[in-house]
């Protein structure tokens, strides 16, 4: 069985049938595998600004209290949904 160790030893398969002969005789290295596995920071963040209508913010500030949230924490909850139903289409 042959380890791969490097991203570039990964050949561009013509179609599932010959990626998945390669994959019979041919394994990830442990580190490799390890490596690419996304670990999340809690400090990935990027502050933006973003201005409203006073009465949305209220509004918004209302709904998420309502719902025991942080408004911030509910709108982007709110954002993530709409990327997904978005992307969908």
């Amino acid at each position: 069985m042959k380890t791969i160790d490097d991203w570039g030893d990964i050949p561009q398969f013509e179609d599932e049938s010959e990626e998945a002969a390669f994959w019979i005789d041919s394994q990830l290295d442990l580190r490799l595998m390890n490596g690419s596995i996304h670990q999340p920071d809690s400090r990935e963040s990027t502050t933006i600004t973003l201005r409203f209508d006073p009465r949305m913010l209220a509004r918004i500030k209302r709904i998420a209290r309502s719902r025991f949230l942080n408004y911030q924490s509910m709108m982007k909850q709110w954002l993530s949904e709409r990327i997904e139903d978005e992307a969908k289409k």
